[in-house]
């Protein structure tokens, strides 16, 4: 779970520089207006934004990336015909990315610690891009994985989106105690989606079903004004629910592979299955674009949203750690943005994270902030370096916390317990049991797979990460607005669709 420092703070003091939100605003504001003079040369007017968001997968699963097994053509289409990101960084898991992306600010400011037990839920006193593209005359659309708050006030229809048609909970089928939930019995295949409030049972495999339905309204939606199309897979997020005909493209290739839980080379055919599934839609995506013509006016954003899972055995990036750590292996992730004609191919290599994707966008959009919600801000736009790869990138200071403390814990005890301080070159790691502070720093320019602990010959570096870790937890505390909240006693889409097709009955 990340956090970064605004570009004003490089005025003042470098202390006081990371935290103080007045500065963040002014500095906000100044870097949109010359992120958008570099860009109003190119661009007549607002593009067609496509944001897709894959569920588990890693940096190190797409072909483009040196996979030895998986093959991912169309992924790898946006990664040579765009920009890619070498070192763009999100959170651990999966709720805490998405609300960073659609706050611009470090998922603890939003209240989400965790991706159930009502911490999952992002603030309603936070201000979407949904929400901001909306008032810019974009139209809006969310298909697929939601993911921050199943109750009615915090469903995207409320903030900010148009069309709706999701699953609920953290994945399709997942239930847990309160809010948290999807509708009773949904599988991968033939599940029912929440369509603008009344639940529709679909036919086909999830993914399918996502791209489908957004291309659809693509087609209708398009012409007069641009629209911002959300697509988020819960795909290939476990449970492995794969079409037949996708796993048996890798079933018998995966030689002795387990991921780290342990699981067999046919978990691991069923996975690549499934990032097959979605590569096939993405292709169907940028053809549908082509056929529509207006391939040259739509951006299309790709990301992942945590580390890897299951393919982390087969291929990691040389990376160490996975989803649910701190290490770079826990949180980085790809980043391809394609926009035909405008964005020239290239490759950054800056330290960028999720938080930059709002003020991004918002920039390309020509959007008005109004000042609560540049305060809100925390992320750069990457304007700079979408335009030039090797445009000066100031340094930065990125904070990781995995959060899932136990409910109704003091998120104190938990402090070092899976946290990280990242720079540009030093990466500061503490995994570390409750109450306890145990640093580690690599030098991540020279040991990029952190074999390296060389905190002992640059203790100085660990004092002053420290330091700043120290006063941004700090900073976060009066915002972690979800710690004792109480949930509902039955999930929220349980009882819409209960209500929609009647209470099973018996035992």
């Amino acid at each position: 779970m990340l956090y970064s420092v605004c570009g004003i703070f490089r005025l003042i003091d470098q202390y006081f520089r990371r935290f103080s939100l007045i500065g963040c605003a002014v500095a906000l504001a100044f870097e949109m207006t010359a992120s958008r003079s570099q860009l109003q040369a190119a661009v007549t007017s607002p593009p067609n934004v496509i944001l897709i968001v894959t569920d588990d997968q890693g940096y190190g699963d797409f072909s483009c990336h040196g996979n030895p097994i998986l093959k991912t053509p169309n992924l790898d289409l946006l990664h040579d015909q765009g920009v890619s990101f070498t070192d763009f960084h999100v959170s651990p898991n999966c709720s805490p990315t998405r609300s960073a992306l659609m706050t611009g600010r470090h998922e603890f400011r939003n209240g989400v610690t965790h991706t159930i037990l009502e911490r999952e839920r992002l603030t309603l006193r936070a201000t979407t891009l949904a929400q901001v593209l909306k008032s810019a005359g974009y139209q809006t659309g969310i298909f697929g994985k939601w993911h921050l708050g199943d109750e009615a006030e915090y469903q995207p229809n409320r903030r900010g989106f148009d069309e709706v048609f999701i699953h609920g909970g953290g994945g399709i089928g997942q239930s847990y105690p309160g809010s948290c939930g999807d509708a009773p019995g949904n599988t991968y295949f033939n599940p029912a989606i929440l369509h603008n409030g009344v639940f529709e049972r679909t036919s086909g495999y999830c993914t399918d079903l996502f791209f489908g339905e957004a291309e659809k309204w693509i087609d209708a939606k398009h012409g007069d004004r641009p629209f911002f199309a959300y697509i988020a897979t819960n795909a290939p997020h476990g449970p492995l629910q794969v079409r037949p005909e996708d796993e048996a493209r890798y079933t018998g290739k995966v030689a002795e592979a387990q991921d780290q839980k342990g699981a067999s080379n046919e978990s691991v055919a069923k996975f690549f299955g499934m990032i097959a599934n979605i590569d096939d839609n993405v292709g169907r995506l940028l053809a549908k674009l082509q056929h529509l013509g207006i391939e040259r006016n739509t951006l299309v954003i790709f990301m992942n949203d945590n580390g890897g899972t299951a393919g982390v055995r087969v291929f990691n990036s040389g990376m160490r750690g996975s989803k649910g750590t701190p290490w770079i292996g826990g949180t980085r992730a790809a980043l391809f943005w394609r926009w035909p004609g405008t964005l020239q191919p290239g490759k950054v290599t800056r330290l960028t994270a999720h938080i930059d994707i709002f003020p991004t966008l918002v920039d390309i959009a020509s959007a008005q902030l109004p000042d609560e919600v540049l305060m809100q801000v925390e992320g750069r736009s990457l304007l700079p370096l979408l335009k030039n790869p090797q445009e000066s990138w100031p340094e930065r200071t990125l904070f990781t916390h995995l959060g899932r403390w136990p409910k109704g814990d003091d998120p104190n005890k938990f402090k070092y317990s899976n946290c990280s301080v990242r720079t540009p070159r030093w990466h500061l790691v503490s995994i570390a049991k409750p109450s306890q502070k145990q640093w580690q720093l690599f030098d991540v320019t020279k040991d990029p797979s952190e074999t390296t602990n060389v905190a002992a010959e640059n203790m100085e570096v660990v004092a002053e990460l420290d330091r700043f870790y120290d006063a941004w937890w700090q900073s976060v505390q009066p915002q972690l607005v979800n710690e004792n909240a109480e949930g509902p006693k039955e999930n929220p889409f349980k009882e819409l669709y209960w209500k929609q097709f009647g209470r099973p009955t018996g035992p």
